[in-house]
Formats: C-alpha cells, structure tokens, sequence
C-alpha cells in the first residue's frame, strides 16, 4: 500500500508541473474584448403613458459587430405590437458618427431571417426586438441607428409602434452576442402635451384723411378735380367693404347733375362724380396700394378717367382678410353755361364693414 500511494502522488505532481507549463509556455487564451457603448440615446415620439410611440435609437460600438452576431433591444415593461416585423424596423450604420439617422448612414437589408448580408430583425417578445447578422458586419468605432415605428422608412415605411408604460423611469438595455453593450434611461409621464391657446379678436380699422374738400370755383372751362384718401384693413375671413351715400352737390334747390353711370369728364355739362382710379396720363394703375393682400376699387369706379355718383354703392371690397390698404377716392365736377349760381355742398358719408 505504501508502494502505490507514493506512486500515486509522483503522477499527481507530475500532473500538475506539466499543467503550470501549458499555462506558462502554451498559447495565449482568446478573451473577447467587451466594451461599453457610447454616445446612447433613445429618442420616443410621444412619452405619454400607455401611448404607441415610435423609437429613434442611437449608439456607438466600440468593438463591433461581426457576422454571425446579435444586438438585442430590451424594454422591459413597455409592449412591443404583436404584428411588428422587419418592416417596422430600419437599422443604419455610420463610420463617421454625428449623433443623427440620415442620409449619409449606411442602411442594412433587413428581413424575417438572416441570409447573406441581409440581416434578420424580429419581435423576440413582448419587451424585446433582435437583430441577426448574416454575413454582415458593422465595423468597430461605427454609430448604430435604429428606427423602430413610422419612422422606418427603408422599404416601405413602418406601420407597427412600442407602446409606453404607465409613467415612470424605465431603462432600454442594448445587448446581444455581440461585444459591446450599454443601457439608456427612459422617462414616461403621464401627459407630455402642453395645451396653449390664444385669441386673435374681430378687427377692422377704417379712416378717412380728411373731413372736407374744397373744389373751388366751379368753370365751364375746365373740369374741377380734388382728392383725399381712406385706409381700411380687417382681419375678417369675408373680407370688408367700404360703401358710401349722400347726394350730388346742391345749393338750395338747385344741384348739379350725378354721373349715374360711369362716364368720362365732358366739360360744359352738368357732372358729379368720383372714382378710385389713377386719373394721370399715363395710367399708372389703381389708386389702393399697400401690402397684399388689399381691397380694389369696385366696378364702375376702376376705370381711368371714369366717374360715378350713385349713393349707397360699394367704391372698394376684399373677399378676404386685408392688410392696410390706402385708397384715393378723386372727385370730379363740371357745370353748364345755365348751371345756376350759388354754393354748392354735399356730405357724404364713408362707411366700412367687415364679414367675419
């Protein structure tokens, strides 16, 4: 017995010298070099409680992705849709990393299963998406986006959503066969909308430049002209129109003759009339000018050298909401050789509506 125990320890000890000598002298062991992800975030479209959201994620890999590898999506308490698949789902790599999904990332083939470069991505779960590689890889140092929602767009754009969890701090944790791994903290509240109102009141402003115009001394000569101006605005979705009434120049009894109809200066004859038109030579438009969108002049008091005295008629409108908009009303007098002798006045009164 003596013999065979110390027999038994020579084996043992030899044992374990060869052993401390494959350790020593033999090859290196292979040890994956694991790293932690940088420059992660989650990005949700709405974080209200119980609410489907849309989820734009964002990370870098220090080591890698290799093929054969996974990335895993884990949301513990939020709930995947049952329906979602590779459709709802864009994964993009970026060599150069800028913390945005864009354009200039390089977007991977995603499909039910891994075959070639074609990744797989699926819903694993109720809290958890998975990504397989085939024979792609993503390379070390690269920035990672997937866009899990309406926002995947590559393809066809997705439909599918994650909903959110009652309110409350919840962590996305990205992991997988692959190397690397990290997590990113999520908030959900109850309500993340802010109700603002405001009140835009009725408007509608109106002035006239001047209370009174002195014609002068009225000639069978020549015509007898004056002017003055109104400016109307009106935030109204109708629009506004300025009318006017009054009569034709009288003096006791007598009056000169209203342009009932528009109608050119004929000096000698009894006229009285107005317009909103540039009266110069050449024409040079429309006498109401400011901002777009203004009023115009209405018809039968648009055209040139054309005036019109009918009381109660519109002399500008706008069908819509307008700026501030001058308008020069022109008034035109001529009489007749028999037009009897007096002072002759009127007053007219300019009024402005708005439709709201």
């Amino acid at each position: 017995m003596k013999h065979i125990t110390l027999k038994t320890k020579t084996i043992v000890s030899s044992w374990l010298i060869l052993t401390m000598l494959a350790v020593l002298f033999g090859p290196p062991l292979q040890v994956a070099n694991a790293a932690a992800l940088t420059d992660k975030s989650d990005t949700l479209s709405t974080i209200k409680a119980s609410t489907a959201a849309n989820h734009t994620i964002l990370f870098t890999t220090p080591t890698g992705v290799a093929a054969g590898e996974t990335i895993t999506l884990t949301l513990t308490s939020f709930s995947v849709a049952a329906a979602l698949d590779f459709e709802d789902l864009d994964l993009s790599e970026d060599a150069t990393p800028d913390g945005v999904c864009d354009t200039g990332d390089t977007e991977k083939t995603l499909a039910a299963s891994p075959s070639g470069a074609t990744w797989g991505a699926v819903r694993t779960s109720a809290t958890v998406i998975t990504f397989t590689s085939g024979t792609g890889t993503i390379a070390a140092g690269s920035e990672v986006c997937i866009e899990v929602g309406t926002g995947a767009e590559q393809g066809v754009t997705g439909v599918e959503k994650i909903t959110n969890p009652a309110a409350g701090a919840y962590t996305l944790a990205i992991a997988g066969t692959m190397a690397d791994s990290g997590s990113v903290a999520i908030r959900i509240i109850a309500d993340d909308q802010v109700a603002v109102s405001g009140t835009v009141s009725e408007s509608l402003t109106f002035s006239l430049s001047a209370n009174s115009v002195s014609l002068g001394t009225l000639s069978v000569s020549a015509a007898t002209t004056g002017t003055h101006t109104f400016q109307v605005a009106t935030n109204g979705s109708g629009g506004a129109v300025v009318t006017y009434s009054g009569s034709t120049l009288t003096s006791g009894g007598d009056t000169i003759t209203a342009m009932s109809s528009a109608t050119t200066s004929s000096v000698g004859s009894e006229q009285f009339g107005i317009n909103l038109k540039n009266n110069a030579t050449p024409d040079v438009g429309a006498e109401c000018s400011g901002s777009a969108p203004i009023a115009a002049a209405a018809t039968g008091y648009s055209t040139a050298d054309n005036f019109k005295f009918v009381s109660g008629e519109t002399v500008a409108s706008a069908s819509n909401a307008i700026n501030t908009t001058t308008c020069t009303i022109s008034y035109l007098a001529n009489i007749a050789g028999t037009t009897e002798a007096g002072s002759y006045t009127t007053t007219l009164t300019y009024i402005a509506s708005g439709t709201f």
